[in-house]
């Protein structure tokens, strides 16, 4: 099937392009699975992971590539069947639903594959998942303040704010209909 592609798989680099491919699969399939609802932390920082995994790929003959020694290559061959492992269990956990244990195993899935992109092109400064983490969170929380900047509200001050809110609504409206009618009356009355 490679071949057909024109993939040359004798090529020492073609880890690069496996490597690569299957992470931005299942970096997309974890993206829809998260989509329909506000992503956690956790979730937006997998992704985002992921992606600085993935940004500017380099092709297999890249200048910035560098060729392997058997050590190098026997280390890429265990690194990408430590992925194909974690994927194998990724597609489980979607079938069951399993969003959690999905997103560690995309971070686990990604922990290999940067490996793999650090032998090929060890120039190439890829953050590790804690440093993402860390920078993560602190939008997370810095987004959700933004939602309900009051940290210890409870259910009492919830629905006085939504009374308020209500209330507000009402005026707002009302006043909208007197303008109306005003503007109406005006209207008709030069006819």
């Amino acid at each position: 099937m490679a071949q057909d592609r024109g993939i040359d798989i004798s090529n020492p680099r073609i880890a690069l392009k496996i490597a690569s491919e299957r992470l931005a699969i299942v970096r997309y399939v974890f993206l829809v699975q998260v989509e329909d609802g506000i992503a956690t932390a956790d979730q937006r920082a997998s992704l985002e992971y992921a992606d600085a995994a993935l940004v500017g790929w380099p092709e297999m003959d890249a200048d910035d590539v560098v060729d392997l020694d058997e050590d190098g290559k026997k280390t890429v061959a265990e690194r990408l069947s430590a992925m194909e492992r974690y994927i194998v269990e990724f597609s489980k956990q979607e079938a069951e639903g399993g969003i959690d244990a999905m997103n560690d195993l995309l971070v686990r899935a990604t922990e290999c594959v940067a490996s793999v992109r650090r032998l090929y092109q060890p120039d190439f400064p890829i953050p590790t998942f804690a440093e993402i983490r860390r920078v993560v969170q602190d939008e997370y929380d810095e987004d959700m303040g933004k939602i309900d900047p009051s940290e210890h509200a409870t259910v009492e001050d919830i629905e006085e704010q939504t009374e308020q809110a209500d209330e507000k609504r009402e005026e707002t409206d009302a006043d909208k209909s007197q303008n109306n009618d005003k503007t109406n009356h005006k209207g008709h009355g030069k006819a």
